[in-house]
């Protein structure tokens, strides 16, 4: 048996109960070294068996799961924030139903939940933005044409880009030609609820020369549209003239 586990954002404590009980439960773990806190190993047991994808192949990640299922052992892929997102999952699944490999997946706090809780932002802010783009620049990993970052701006909803902080002077030109403008707000988290979090604030006219000037290359997401701004309209879900199932409109 495998079990894909999402890490949480950064903190060790933001892993869920169900992932902190398979961690503490599994016989070999094999965890994305690169981006999952090592702290979290802490809940393993002792004599489990610890593997870093960081340095290893899908072939190479696939073999140690052969050899552990031939052997009855159980198996926890450990994933950076929720594996749903960037996690490179789907060809995993694929090849483990291929090999009659049981599997299934605990979802983990994305670490676009973990920088709107240090930004202490709402993505979603009545009459400012009810969508959340969740995408990234293109680079070596090409993003389709109807997804780039100028067609998304477009919107004007709330973007959240991952991995792209070393691609910051395509990203800002790309979101000003696409709509948003140079006043929009604009911050960078770094390490998202790390012991070592650092939250830049800017714009989208300075984005570029803020990430370079702080040194961010990598670990960190760019949070972009006026739901960091002061604007907005009270929500109807708590206003007295507003009737739901639970309670009655106000007079």
């Amino acid at each position: 048996m495998v079990h894909f586990v999402g890490a949480g954002s950064g903190a060790a404590d933001l892993i869920t109960v169900r992932g902190a009980r398979l961690l503490g439960e599994a016989d070999v773990v094999i965890y994305a070294g690169s981006l999952v806190n090592p702290e979290l190993l802490r809940y393993t047991k002792r004599g489990c068996e610890i593997h870093n994808s960081a340095e290893m192949t899908l072939e190479q990640v696939l073999s140690v799961v052969k050899e552990a299922e031939a052997a009855g052992k159980t198996t926890v892929r450990l994933h950076t924030g929720d594996a749903s997102i960037y996690g490179a999952v789907r060809e995993q699944f694929d090849e483990l139903e291929k090999l009659g490999v049981e599997y299934d997946v605990c979802p983990g706090v994305s670490s676009f939940c973990g920088a709107a809780a240090s930004l202490r932002t709402e993505y979603t802010l009545p009459d400012v933005s009810q969508t959340v783009i969740i995408t990234r620049a293109a680079g070596r990993t090409a993003v389709p044409k109807r997804e780039s970052i100028a067609a998304l701006a477009g919107h004007g909803a709330t973007m959240v880009l991952f991995l792209s902080t070393g691609l910051t002077e395509k990203l800002q030109r790309e979101l000003l030609e696409g709509g948003y403008a140079s006043e929009t707000p604009a911050a960078v988290v770094y390490k998202a609820t790390w012991p070592d979090e650092k939250i830049i604030r800017c714009t989208v006219g300075t984005l570029d020369k803020t990430v370079k000037e702080n040194g961010l290359t990598k670990t960190s997401l760019i949070i972009v549209g006026d739901c960091m701004g002061e604007r907005y309209l009270r929500s109807k879900l708590y206003d007295p003239g507003f009737a739901t199932e639970f309670r009655a409109a106000e007079q």
